[in-house]
């Protein structure tokens, strides 16, 4: 969601990872904002699962999103960037942190909340024939595939579980619960399936009571689970799980419960980590080592007050995280927190039956499996129903910064920016652009003559004999708050014009306008936005010779795009003939599904599926069409499919029957468009109508408004002659444009005003 403000960014607190603690965090900034502030998250999934509904999911009582939060919502309404995307190491000395695939993120506070996963390597042929349960995201993807397998087998399949704890316990209960209704379901008989518990104590449960231990000894053998006490496993192979004492027992396969440990990247970065590898904290949640760096759950180990690895303590510590991280950025004493050492645990058994645990105590029964449920309920829907936007809330921050945050040195800077001019004064500073261009990595080409390393005020390139130049240029606000992210996508739409033409891209000249700021985050604004773009431009073997930078309110990005074709390949938007067929490249709903992400409506998982059809190159599909003879040709954005069609009709003197029930459509932009969710373009391209002939009914068809969605990004829409329509849609869809279809077909010339006729 795109904020305005004339606040200059002062401090980054960057949490790494979306675990339980983090969403308090996240809560906590949303009721109480620092102006000055920048706060990101990076996270590998948009979606956390809640541990506590795990189990519960697994066996079929939760649907997806009721046990999962939504982590894009919350970060906004936290006024948070977020950055879809995986650490893999971090620099200390320098503060920054590192992802694979993109730049490095600058951070003056960082905390790490990314959970645990199950330690495999220690076990030969754990790691390949193992499914680990954490991370949970990726579990849950192998689960389905496995449960699928399990259904349709028609031999006996052996299940093991690894863990003796209480998640191994839920894990097998819940699992063999789910895989009995699949397979009554599929009339078969449920004695198929064989669930073993393999544990290395001589007690399952052992940091819980005799009375829980007893009461779930009761429900594992009437569920005919059967427990391996004392059977350490010492190595996984295919089909066989191999315990000590030499003892091998069949497996197909093997849930991983236990021997948590971090991932590398922790100790490497230089942090101090217990024997495990996890970070050690204070009673602050501070490292031991890094007063920067603060860790909460799993990932952490308190040394004054060790816990068992718990989802339970991760919900605690984020409330103390979040003021210690507050407390940080105003430079105030931080507050010691002691973890409780007893809580009542509500362990499920996988039919909506529960045993309660705590101390020395223990009740059972289905009333106590309600009592979860209403408990984890009232946990996610204080995450996942979050208040209404209103206009006011989407204009930004405060307009005044709290300068408890910044030091003499900052402040300073920060007073310089107050008196900044207009004209040449509200350019980025030579210093700035000087570093950031010797950090990117742009194309040559041997047709630049004179380009972005050269110190002339203008780019000199040279036009091939018989070549004829196109041009383009565009430029438009950040819709999204990843810098990175947003340069490859208004790089991709820039170049599209090119592309829909026919030509090959040759130079670009960048436009950007970067938020008020001190130099230092200035410097990593334009370097992240023009890093995304310059990733696009190699990749189509485009040079960038140059561009112009300023100072503005809000983030906002865009390229001059020059391009060479032969006159002979030039397609345009003219051209259309009688009998050929309409081909669309991408699936529309962009307009929608961003509209409803600033209002906090749409799913993290929509969003993200958005992001990556608009960071989807047309160049490969533009020279697809022409191999394939399109007579026409256009790319779909600001004006909607309907608008772009109209152009190619109206050039074309051609009329269109339109296939409203074949259009693609983006996960979600139903969902949004049927709760009256619109871009604010479509009011204008809807004024378009008058180009329909007679809609009728079909104003009422799901896809009818999708006519009108302006797309950032969108794909080619092309006329093909319909015998080259099944060649090119196979072809397009090798080349990783999978949404392609056939939408209608070019129909008889004409001059009146309604060109496009609407078929179901």
């Amino acid at each position: 969601m795109n904020k305005s403000s004339t606040v200059p960014v002062v401090k980054d607190l960057v949490l790494i990872g979306g675990g339980h603690s983090h969403l308090s965090v996240l809560k906590y900034f949303a009721m109480h904002p620092v102006s000055g502030v920048r706060l990101t998250l990076i996270t590998r999934d948009l979606h956390t699962p809640y541990s506590g509904m795990l189990p519960g999911y697994i066996a079929g009582h939760y649907q997806y999103d009721e046990a999962h939060i939504d982590l894009r919502p919350l970060a906004q309404f936290a006024q948070a960037r977020i950055f879809h995307a995986e650490v893999t190491a971090m620099d200390l000395q320098n503060q920054q942190i590192f992802c694979e695939g993109r730049p490095p993120v600058n951070y003056d506070i960082a905390s790490i909340n990314i959970g645990s996963r199950p330690g495999t390597l220690h076990v030969p042929g754990a790691d390949r024939f193992s499914l680990p349960v954490k991370p949970i995201d990726k579990f849950l993807a192998q689960w389905s595939v496995l449960a699928s397998e399990i259904t349709h087998s028609d031999k006996t399949f052996h299940l093991a579980v690894v863990g003796g704890g209480a998640g191994g316990i839920e894990m097998a209960l819940a699992t063999q619960y789910r895989l009995h209704q699949l397979l009554s379901a599929s009339h078969k008989s449920t004695d198929t399936l064989q669930v073993d518990i393999y544990c290395d104590s001589n007690e399952i449960l052992p940091t819980h009571n005799k009375r829980v231990r007893q009461r779930f000894y009761r429900i594992l053998k009437s569920r005919n689970i059967r427990i391996h006490h004392n059977h350490r496993v010492v190595q996984l192979e295919n089909n066989t799980i191999s315990c000590d004492h030499n003892k091998h027992f069949p497996a197909n396969a093997a849930l991983w419960l236990t021997n948590a440990c971090a991932p590398a990247w922790i100790k490497d970065s230089g942090l101090e980590v217990d024997e495990q590898g996890f970070i050690t904290v204070n009673d602050y949640l501070q490292s031991t080592s890094d007063n920067n760096i603060f860790a909460a759950g799993d990932i952490a180990a308190m040394i004054n007050h060790p816990r068992p690895k718990s989802g339970v303590f991760a919900v605690r510590q984020g409330p103390p995280l979040a003021r210690n991280l507050g407390r940080a950025i105003h430079h105030k004493n931080l507050q010691p927190f002691t973890p409780q050492q007893h809580f009542l645990g509500l362990i499920s058994s996988g039919d909506k039956y529960a045993i309660a645990s705590r101390n020395n105590w223990s009740l059972e029964g289905a009333w106590l499996w309600k009592i979860k449920d209403w408990i984890d309920r009232r946990f996610m829907d204080n995450f996942n129903v979050l208040p209404e936007m209103t206009a006011a809330a989407m204009q930004g921050n405060t307009p005044q910064i709290d300068k408890t945050i910044a030091d003499k040195k900052t402040l300073k800077e920060i007073s310089a920016i107050a008196m900044r001019c207009g004209g040449c004064g509200a350019k980025v500073g030579s210093t700035v652009l000087s570093r950031v261009i010797n950090r990117l990595t742009p194309i040559s080409r041997d047709d630049v003559v004179i380009g972005l390393a050269d110190p002339d005020d203008a780019a000199v390139t040279e036009v091939a004999s018989g070549k004829l130049v196109v041009q383009s240029v565009d430029y438009f606000r950040s819709f999204i708050d990843d810098p990175y992210i947003f340069g490859q996508i208004a790089a991709n739409h820039a170049l599209s014009d090119i592309f829909a033409m026919g030509a090959e891209t040759q130079s670009a000249m960048a436009i950007a306008t970067i938020p008020y700021g001190i130099e230092s985050q200035i410097e990593d604004q334009l370097y992240q936005t023009m890093s995304g773009a310059v990733h696009v431009l190699n990749a189509s073997n485009t040079a960038l010779v140059g561009g112009h930078s300023s100072e503005g309110a809000e983030l906002s990005f865009g390229l001059s795009v020059t391009g060479l074709v032969d006159r002979e390949q030039l397609m345009c938007k003219s051209g259309m003939q009688t009998g050929d067929v309409l081909i669309l490249t991408k699936a529309l709903g962009t307009g929608t599904l961003f509209a409803a992400d600033m209002r906090l409506k749409a799913k993290g998982r929509w969003i993200d599926a958005a992001l990556q059809s608009m960071l989807l190159s047309n160049q490969a599909a533009g020279l697809c069409l022409h191999r394939h003879g399109a007579t026409a040709c256009t790319d779909v954005t600001g004006f909607g499919l309907l608008g772009h069609l109209v152009e190619m009709t109206r050039s074309s003197q051609r009329s269109v029957e339109l296939y409203l029930h074949t259009l693609p459509v983006l996960d979600g932009a139903l969902e949004t468009i049927a709760t009256g969710i619109f871009s604010s373009l479509q009011e204008q391209n809807v004024r378009l109508r008058r180009a329909i002939k007679d809609p009728g009914e079909l104003r009422a068809h799901k896809h009818y408004p999708l006519l009108f969605d302006p797309q950032t990004s969108g794909g080619l829409l092309a006329a093909i002659p319909a015998e080259n329509a099944e060649a090119c849609l196979t072809e397009l869809k090798t080349c990783a444009y999978p949404a392609s279809v056939i939408i209608g077909k070019v129909s008889n010339e004409t001059e009146n005003l309604e060109r496009v006729m609407l078929k179901a």
